[in-house]
């Protein structure tokens, strides 16, 4: 096995308090570190009295950096790898290398540290046996509109990163986009484990009401409740009527769509069919996109 190692360094996300002594002793062991900024990560360093070479590591460099690194890596070197805040490879730089260091035989090993929406996520006070982490939701377009369908679809906690120039438009977005959706619990952290971090929590409808009125500052983390499925998703459906059986699935979270494509599966039928008796569900009663 080679001597080279290629570390994966958590550093905190607001509060020098969360620094661990493994992640110190690796940034004064290994011969080089790679950082997302070198600026922030010197202040970092010089905070902890620490002397290191420092070496820039992000996305606009990331490819052609990594050439470098990885024949550093071979040639025997130990590098630490550190973004500005967090785990590197969580919507931060990192998976590149580590996808290049793996296929080159060198081993990678992660020293823990902070997460923002791991930290957000404990405290929403949501279900969090299982959920899903999207990173930050597309701006707009196509990609936007797919990010809501599919988070409505869920029935696990979907937790993602947003802009705070943006919040006030996404809470909006949620809940507008069905009424289940505006309904769901949900929490918003602002600033976690800074000083002036803040959580906000209630339904998507109470909280896209309370932030309209706030100014909103600082890294936002949004967790939101997963629905509740029915349970003539997969079975029991057979003595209702094709209206009555989309009407619960649209009750349950789905868009009109979406349960279309699900009962027609289910039955057996053409979409065209379904859709048919899909006609009779007034747009003001079940209030979803018209996206058919």
């Amino acid at each position: 096995m080679q001597s080279s190692k290629l570390f994966l360094c958590g550093t905190p996300i607001g509060n020098l308090g969360d620094v661990s002594q493994r992640l110190l002793s690796t940034l004064k062991e290994v011969d080089l570190i790679a950082c997302e900024d070198t600026r922030r990560t010197q202040k970092l360093l010089n905070y902890f009295s620490i002397k290191q070479r420092l070496i820039s590591y992000h996305e606009h460099n990331e490819k052609k950096r990594t050439e470098e690194l990885l024949a550093k890596l071979t040639a025997g070197a130990s590098i630490a790898l550190v973004s500005d805040a967090g785990m590197p490879g969580i919507s931060d730089p990192g998976q590149i290398l580590v996808t290049a260091a793996l296929q080159a035989g060198i081993e990678v090993i992660p020293i823990p540290g902070p997460s923002a929406f791991l930290a957000a996520l404990v405290v929403s006070g949501l279900d969090i046996s299982s959920f899903s982490f999207q990173a930050f939701i597309p701006r707009s377009g196509k990609e936007r509109t797919q990010f809501l369908e599919k988070l409505a679809l869920r029935t696990e906690t979907t937790v993602f990163y947003e802009s705070p120039y943006r919040l006030k438009e996404t809470l909006i977005d949620l809940k507008e986009f069905s009424p289940e959706l505006a309904a769901r619990k949900a929490m918003i952290a602002r600033e976690i484990t800074k000083l002036h971090e803040e959580k906000y929590y209630g339904t998507i409808a109470e909280l896209a009401a309370e932030i309209a009125q706030l100014e909103i500052k600082g890294e936002i983390v949004i967790a939101v409740a997963g629905r509740q499925a029915s349970e003539f998703e997969k079975e029991g459906w057979e003595d209702l009527t094709i209206l009555d059986h989309l009407q619960l699935l649209i009750a349950s979270g789905m868009t009109k769509k979406q349960a279309i494509k699900k009962v027609a599966s289910l039955r057996d039928l053409p979409k065209s069919k379904v859709y048919k008796e899909a006609i009779a569900i007034k747009a003001d009663q079940a209030k979803f996109r018209k996206d058919d």
